[in-house]
């Protein structure tokens, strides 16, 4: 992981923005390289302030196949189930419920991004969590068995954010 220090703290969103930027330009010339380029050193410079505490990931490679394989194929089959049940003739044989997913993992950051992972995933929202964040509430569009869906949030999410947030 690259580390920052007092006039590049965020080096990797510092690249980001300047791909970014060149990207939204849709050119590669030297003036928008050089304005890429200040925007992404002044950007995370001015925000510094705001950003507590930097994440550690200790295992980027299992974070890229998380979002770009699992998730990214979640979302595609989420979206056509969602699809397909919308559609159907009788929409009285969904079976919307709420189950309680209880959570292993404790770090704050680790918890958001689950929550944001089960609400970007068509046909699941979660809601709430409990107070000693021991538990995240989920909403399913269909679940037909809360033990599987429970089941299957902690060992295709829960279990993989961990492991690459465990620093």
């Amino acid at each position: 992981m690259l580390q920052g220090n007092r006039w590049l703290p965020h080096p990797l969103m510092t690249l980001t923005l300047i791909v970014l930027w060149l990207l939204l330009m849709n050119t590669i010339s030297f003036g928008h390289i050089f304005l890429g380029a200040m925007l992404g050193i002044a950007i995370p410079w001015f925000t510094n302030k705001f950003w507590p505490e930097r994440p550690c990931i200790s295992k980027p490679m299992l974070m890229a196949r998380f979002f770009l394989g699992t998730f990214l194929y979640d979302v595609v089959v989420a979206n056509v189930n969602v699809v397909r049940l919308i559609l159907q003739p009788d929409i009285g044989k969904l079976r919307p419920d709420f189950f309680e997913v209880p959570l292993d993992a404790q770090d704050e950051l680790v918890i958001s991004i689950l929550a944001s992972v089960i609400s970007l995933t068509p046909g699941t929202v979660s809601s709430e969590i409990s107070a000693d964040r021991s538990t995240l509430i989920v909403h399913g569009l269909d679940v037909p068995d809360k033990e599987e869906a429970v089941r299957n949030i902690k060992t295709r999410y829960e279990a993989p954010l961990k492991e690459m947030f465990s620093c």
